[in-house]
């Protein structure tokens, strides 16, 4: 399995309530903090949800 680092772009501000749930579940909340996940369907799921706010490499 592959990994992929995950870092929030773009503030939370504004949001709905399941995007900042989205958020913290990846370990996100703030401007340029970053993670690393493993890719699963999961994953690409909560990505979906959040993909303006993000930036995958």
């Amino acid at each position: 399995m592959s990994g992929v680092t995950i870092s929030q772009v773009r503030s939370k501000n504004g949001t709905d309530p399941k995007q900042k749930a989205t958020l913290k579940a990846l370990g996100l909340g703030r401007i340029g903090k970053s993670v690393e996940r493993v890719d699963s369907p999961q994953l690409q799921g909560q990505l979906k949800i959040v993909s303006h706010l993000v930036e995958v490499s």
